[in-house]
């Protein structure tokens, strides 16, 4: 007898990550009203757009059964270059001291090209020499995070121009513009995902990758463009976190490529390959994020959170194993 797909079993599966989001909201509500203040929705969503924002690339890693260790150190360099270029006339300590302010487009475009540069050196190392995702991203973790601290010699770099300030910290509509660039980023990431040969072809070198060459995707390519994409994400995710803090350390974004992956495992992609979706990553990016700040407003120290944090990214992976397990 063919079992209904309409079943509590498959409708939970499917949708379970947002039956729990829903109720540590409403648990959350209960227990401590300040939670549930306009203020602090539109912090949580604000909190969650930078890592999210790397839970997007991280997807497209994830499906291709690939992994990115790097993307933490790579956010760092991009948003210690783009501070350098952002800086304000008034710094007392401008990174280039006999150079005007410059418009905002130009430091928002040298991190992306960083990040962009940095994904394609990880894209083509693990494609075109075969080094496992892991050791090739792991080694760009250390290079990208050195470079960062030689570029600054260790130093924080601050006092933006306000145009950098408002990428951070800025509103449209009363909408933050960190959620605004992160919805953004969403949608273009949910078409390349779903609506072009691109997506398609992601799936496919995830879900079998001999089968994919057979059928005549260029492997190779593929892997090339999603560790790209990902570098890209990594450097607007460097914008929007220097915009937030207007400055940038050499430090910054330390073990984010954790809580990027761990959004996106949270959110139901599968690490053994070619099952994710964007909507997933985006609702355990909002799992983490509603996570952490309830435990801050009930007094959690941190250490504490990063324990709960931790069981939270292994129970994930637990389930994720047995439902693979029953699905074959």
């Amino acid at each position: 007898m063919q079992k209904n797909k309409f079943s509590f079993q498959n409708i939970f599966e499917k949708y379970g990550i947002v039956f729990v989001l829903i109720l540590m909201i409403v648990l959350m509500s209960i227990a401590k009203p300040s939670f549930r203040t306009m203020n602090n929705f539109l912090n949580i969503l604000t909190q969650s757009s930078i890592y999210g924002i790397l839970a997007l690339g991280m997807t497209l890693v994830i499906i291709s059964k690939g992994i990115d260790l790097s993307v933490g150190s790579i956010l760092g360099l991009s948003a210690v270059i783009a501070a350098s270029l952002g800086q304000s006339m008034t710094a007392s300590n401008k990174y280039f001291p006999d150079m005007g302010e410059l418009p905002i487009i130009i430091p928002v475009i040298a991190a992306l090209l960083v990040g962009s540069l940095c994904g394609a050196i990880n894209g083509g190392l693990i494609a075109f020499t075969g080094i496992p995702a892991f050791i090739a991203t792991l080694g760009m973790t250390t290079i990208a995070r050195g470079f960062a601290y030689i570029y600054t010699d260790g130093k924080p770099i601050s006092t933006l121009t306000p145009a950098f300030k408002f990428i951070g910290q800025g509103k449209i509509l009363g909408i933050p513009m960190p959620a605004v660039i992160y919805l953004i980023m969403i949608i273009i990431t949910w078409v390349l995902l779903n609506n072009t040969r691109f997506g398609k072809r992601v799936y496919a070198v995830g879900g079998n990758i001999n089968a994919a060459e057979v059928s005549g995707v260029n492997v190779k390519k593929m892997l090339f463009l999603i560790y790209t994409y990902m570098g890209l994400l990594a450097g607007i995710s460097a914008v929007v976190s220097t915009g937030r803090m207007v400055s940038a350390q050499p430090g910054l974004a330390a073990g984010y490529e954790l809580t990027a992956i761990a959004s996106t495992t949270i959110g139901g992609t599968s690490h053994s390959g070619g099952i994710g979706t964007v909507w997933g990553a985006v609702v355990g990016a909002l799992v983490l994020a509603v996570m952490r700040n309830g435990m801050t407003i009930l007094g959690i120290h941190s250490y504490w959170q990063q324990i709960v944090e931790g069981l939270v990214i292994i129970i994930a992976v637990i389930l994720d194993m047995r439902k693979n397990a029953r699905k074959k």
